[in-house]
């Protein structure tokens, strides 16, 4: 009890600013979260308008990286790739021209681990603590803060890490040194691609061979076939509601970010000198969807996709 009274004393002498940079489609909600839980936040974006619009929710707005590592002495970052996170990181208004000694950096974009450890290195020289945590669960997951976080870094750094994360997930899962959160995110969505593309294929022979896809579906997912596109995120339309299938693909995991991921899993893969003869397939077929009109469509639109090539 005596050491809940202390956390609980010690949480609300914490409610100092939190920074934020990167206010996307993850990063916004993601900031407002931290909003609702009491957090004076101080966030930064390249475009003007989802700042105007987070301003308008209690945050103050500054002009770049550099200015909020100025004010804010915790700072997480929600950016697109690794490019953008060097920039934001490293470049000439970046967060390490101005941080302070003792800021924990979070930084939950989904880049290359090799990215990652190299700010980890960066920060450290600056006297700051750099962690990753990239994110499962989408952006559904970040408006209800029902995230899974998975995190890299220092052991020591974690529960302060944990503290503001909490505010935006359901699961907070420690994984080990820098980049080891990348490594987790990057393995999980290379075999979600794989299942997403072998349950399509399935799902389509059944349909060809005169099944039902309910039926089969349930079939499917009574048996060992069974995975999570198939249980619970179907691409076939009309087997399951609420899912992206159902609504012509829109909204969930678009097919340029699963394209991207499947880019990091290659090159992480090349690195290692591990085979993905799958990963590297899947890859592939996500890079020409990307160029068939498939770009801004959910990842579960492979299914449309092999319906239209077998139409040629």
């Amino acid at each position: 009890v005596q050491c809940n009274a202390l956390l609980s004393t010690r949480s609300m002498a914490s409610k100092t600013p939190v920074g934020f940079i990167g206010l996307g489609n993850m990063g916004s909600p993601m900031a407002k979260n931290l909003l609702k839980n009491g957090y004076p936040v101080i966030a930064t974006d390249v475009f003007p308008q989802s700042c105007k619009e987070l301003q308008d929710t209690g945050a103050q707005v500054v002009d770049s990286p550099a200015d909020v590592a100025e004010k804010a002495d915790r700072i997480i970052t929600m950016l697109p790739s690794s490019p953008n996170v060097i920039e934001v990181y490293t470049g000439p208004n970046g967060i390490l021209k101005k941080v302070k000694k003792g800021t924990l950096l979070i930084d939950s974009s989904t880049i290359d681990p090799a990215v990652s450890r190299e700010m980890a290195v960066a920060a450290e020289k600056k006297g700051a603590v750099f962690m990753d945590a990239p994110v499962s669960g989408g952006v559904g997951a970040a408006s209800m803060a029902k995230l899974t976080f998975m995190v890299g870094g220092v052991v020591e750094e974690y529960n302060a890490a944990k503290e503001l994360l909490t505010c935006m997930g359901a699961n907070v899962i420690y994984c080990g040194q820098v980049g080891t959160g990348q490594a987790a995110k990057i393995c999980n969505n290379m075999l979600l691609a794989i299942g997403m593309i072998g349950t399509a294929e399935t799902m389509n022979l059944g349909i060809r061979l005169g099944l039902d896809p309910k039926l089969l579906a349930k079939i499917l997912n009574m048996s060992s076939g069974r995975c999570w596109s198939s249980d619970t995120y179907n691409p076939v339309p009309g087997v399951m509601e609420g899912v992206p299938s159902a609504n012509n693909y829109q909204g969930g995991f678009g097919t340029t970010l699963m394209a991207k991921d499947l880019g990091l899993a290659q090159n992480t893969a090349t690195n290692t000198k591990t085979p993905i003869p799958l990963g590297s397939l899947a890859h592939q077929i996500y890079r020409v969807m990307c160029s068939r009109g498939y770009a801004n469509k959910d990842f579960s639109s492979v299914f449309q996709f092999l319906r239209e090539e077998e139409g040629q």
